[in-house]
């Protein structure tokens, strides 16, 4: 399938396109659609999207020249406000660029505004955001999501763009399953997090959304790479070690034992049908795989992730960073405790307090360092799995998308157990890639993962199963090619 990146350029070229008048008509009706939709938090001014089209113009590297790229709220860019889902940050406007988005610009892209989230990327659904909530782009009544719900709902809306989001525990894959578009999740330490509001430092890694693989592999390859900036960036690119399809007999894919278990027998159904095309399309073989440690990932999750959350949140202080306090006659607990209360919201209040009380002295050695040996074992038998199975595959997400008024009801710890599928790979930093495999009666997808830095077989699976199943597109979506 064509790259709709290419067929974007060239469209540009054939129809002697103005692109300062195509993105300010781009950018009108995009405002109107996020009436509906709320994925936009911020978005450039008319002076801002005029300097990105005359960079994107006069760029070197034209890969990705005059192509849309939304970036998730939780990445700085400068002079764009970047408030990471949160009250606390209101009216932050970054004086950089975080690396990623530098070298999005560098390579020619345009950057068309910053996406809605959950509240400094906590939640399932994004419906911890203090700002927008982002709705379903098949169906506004459900949710989008999360924690990078403005992203993919974006992504499946407008017919080509490409999003820069974040995961740390499945916030790509999830909004990618539940909107019906292709979610990226690399390798930890593959692309640059310099410039990134962090959730959890050793979880978070910055991905790609988009409506095909192509595109999400090109633009991938435009934000990897060495980072004097970021220490945790390896050295070494993906992998490109003769595993691609077209080099290989056969195919062993490992489906993890017990995954469908508490998954919608609709989703259950689906996704024996995707391990059956697999098998009769390209003679995979298919068997199942244990994960002993496996049960115990999602508590591991929580406890490393918010231990670090409430480290890294300790910075709003009223003092330093984010919003600003004047009530200096104050004793600095009471200041600070008042600031935090008054900005931030319940989930992100619920989260400082499980980190700490996981790092407290007389408590690490019980949850936070168990839980660090859960990760080391998990890491370990995933990897003895892929040195026999080329990749694992699992349903994405074990429900579809809930109704909005459905979801706001459910108990936090029922929020936390829906991350069963996407949790194990991030927690072990393994690449994933989320591909649609329905949309009636509502979308869903399913996830293959891989061995470190092994992006490639992602891709080429990935483009397989795009022949077989085109993109398809929300009755709202807007065709920008039909705009030239």
């Amino acid at each position: 399938m064509n790259s709709s990146i290419k067929d974007f350029q060239q469209a540009i070229l054939r129809n002697k396109v103005n692109v300062q008048e195509f993105f300010s008509i781009l950018m009108e009706k995009l405002i109107r659609l996020n009436e509906s939709y709320g994925f936009f938090h911020a978005r450039p001014t008319n002076e801002q999207l005029h300097e990105y089209l005359h960079h994107s113009r006069y760029v070197t590297d034209s890969t990705l020249q005059f192509y849309p790229i939304s970036v998730k709220d939780n990445i700085c860019t400068k002079g764009l406000e970047t408030t990471a889902g949160s009250r606390i940050l209101d009216g932050y406007l970054p004086p950089f660029d975080a690396t990623v988005v530098t070298r999005i610009k560098n390579a020619g892209g345009v950057i068309l505004g910053k996406t809605t989230m959950d509240e400094f990327g906590f939640g399932t659904f994004s419906l911890n955001s203090a700002h927008e909530i982002p709705r379903n782009a098949f169906n506004p009544e459900l949710v989008a999501g999360g924690s990078s719900g403005g992203a993919a709902v974006l992504t499946a809306l407008l017919s080509h763009h490409g999003a820069l989001a974040v995961s740390t525990g499945g916030s790509i894959s999830c909004p990618a399953s539940f909107n019906g578009v292709i979610g990226l999740t690399p390798t930890y330490g593959l692309v640059s997090r310099w410039g990134l509001i962090d959730y959890a430092n050793s979880l978070d890694k910055i991905g790609v959304m988009g409506r095909r693989v192509e595109d999400v592999s090109t633009i991938l390859s435009k934000i990897t790479g060495p980072d004097d900036k970021d220490s945790t960036v390896r050295p070494h690119s993906m992998k490109n070690n003769g595993k691609s399809l077209e080099k290989r007999l056969s195919l062993k894919v490992g489906v993890l034992e017990n995954v469908l278990e508490g998954c919608d027998p609709r989703i259950v159904n689906q996704f024996q049908r995707v391990l059956n095309q697999l098998q009769s399309e390209l003679s995979v073989e298919v068997a199942t795989v244990t994960v002993p440690s496996n049960e115990f990932s999602v508590a591991a999750y929580y406890i490393i992730a918010t231990a670090e959350a409430s480290t890294n949140l300790a910075r709003y202080d009223g003092l330093r960073y984010g919003r600003q306090s004047n009530a200096f006659e104050e004793h600095f607990d009471e200041f600070f405790s008042t600031h935090r209360s008054k900005y931030f919201g319940k989930e992100a209040k619920r989260r400082i307090l499980l980190g700490t009380f996981a790092r407290m002295a007389g408590y690490k050695d019980k949850y936070y360092f168990k839980a660090l040996k859960i990760r080391h074992a998990l890491i370990k038998e995933f990897k003895e799995i892929l040195a026999t199975f080329d990749v694992v595959v699992t349903p994405t997400m074990p429900i579809f998308p809930p109704k909005i008024e459905d979801a706001s009801k459910l108990k936090p710890v029922e929020v936390y157990a829906l991350d069963q599928l996407t949790i194990p790979p991030n927690l072990c930093g393994f690449p994933h890639l989320t591909l649609p495999m329905m949309h009636d009666p509502a979308p869903a997808g399913f996830q293959i993962i891989a061995d470190h830095f092994n992006e490639q077989i992602l891709f080429d699976l990935g483009k397989h199963w795009e022949e077989w199943h085109p993109p398809q597109a929300p009755k709202e979506h807007l065709n920008m090619l039909e705009l030239m």
